[in-house]
C-alpha cells in the first residue's frame, strides 16, 4: 500500500522540522515537502502532487483560508487539512465554505493527527469536537445562518465589519476609515443591533454566511481577538 504523501504549511521551521519528524515514524504516512508561507506551498503542491497539504490558520501574508483555497482550486483530489489554536466560529466557518477537509486544534496529541490523515485519505472529514460543538450551538442559538431577512448595514458599516474580520481593533479601524474610535464603537454596536447579536464574532459570521462580506475578508492574525 502506497504511503500518505504530505505536506506541512507553517510559518516556523520549528513546527514545520518537528511535525515532519512525528509524521515520518509512521509506516504509512511520509511528508514529501515543508513550506514557510501559502506561496510555496501552492507551488509545492503542484511539483510534488501530495494527498494532504496540512495548513497552519495563522500565517503572514496569504492566510491559512486562502491557502487552502488556492490548493484545492489547483488540484481538487488534494486534501486538506487545517490545524489552528483558534475557535472562531466564523474562521471556521470560512474554512468549511472552501472545501477543507478537516480542522484540527493545535493542543492535538500526534496520534490524533496520524489518525486524522487516514481518515481524510480514505475520503471522510475530520473536525475537532470542539469546532462542532461550538458550530452546533451557533446553530441552535441562532448565531449562525441568516434568519431570511435582507440585513442594510450600509456601506460604512461593512467597511468596518470588513476591517473586524482582519483582526483590527477599534483604533486601528479609525486611523484607516478617517474616523474616532468613538464612532468604531457606535457602528459597531448599531451592527450587533440590526443583526441580534453579542459579539463581533457572531456579527462576523452573520455576514459572512449572508453574504455581506467575503471569505477573502477573513484574515487570520496571531494577535487577534473577540473584543
Amino acid at each position: 500500500m502506497q504511503n500518505i504523501r504530505v505536506i506541512i504549511v507553517d510559518d516556523h521551521a520549528m513546527v514545520r522540522d518537528g511535525l515532519s519528524k512525528l509524521l515520518n515514524l509512521e509506516p504509512d504516512i511520509e511528508c514529501v515537502a515543508t513550506a514557510g508561507d501559502g506561496e510555496q506551498a501552492v507551488k509545492l503542491t503542484k511539483e510534488f502532487l501530495p494527498d494532504i497539504v496540512i495548513v497552519d490558520l495563522a500565517m503572514p501574508g496569504m492566510s491559512g483560508i486562502e491557502v487552502a483555497e488556492q490548493i484545492k482550486n489547483t488540484r481538487r483530489s488534494t486534501k486538506v487539512l487545517i490545524i489552528s489554536a483558534y475557535k472562531y466560529n466564523y474562521q471556521i466557518l470560512a474554512c468549511m465554505k472552501v472545501g477543507v477537509d478537516g480542522y484540527l486544534l493545535k493542543d492535538t496529541s500526534s496520534d490524533e493527527l496520524s489518525n486524522a490523515l487516514r481518515m481524510i485519505h480514505t475520503g471522510n472529514t475530520v473536525f475537532n469536537v470542539q469546532v462542532t460543538d461550538r458550530i452546533q450551538k451557533g446553530m441552535l442559538a441562532g448565531s449562525i445562518g441568516s434568519n431570511g431577512a435582507t440585513i442594510n448595514l450600509g456601506e460604512r458599516k461593512i467597511e468596518v465589519l470588513r476591517l473586524a474580520a482582519r483582526g483590527l481593533g477599534n483604533k486601528e479601524i479609525g486611523y484607516i476609515l478617517r474616523i474616532s474610535t468613538r464612532t468604531v464603537g457606535s457602528h459597531l454596536a448599531e451592527i450587533f443591533k440590526k443583526m441580534g447579536v453579542a459579539t463581533r464574532t457572531e456579527a462576523i459570521l452573520q455576514a459572512l454566511r449572508d453574504g455581506l462580506i467575503d471569505i477573502n475578508d477573513v484574515v487570520v492574525d496571531k494577535n487577534q481577538s473577540d473584543g
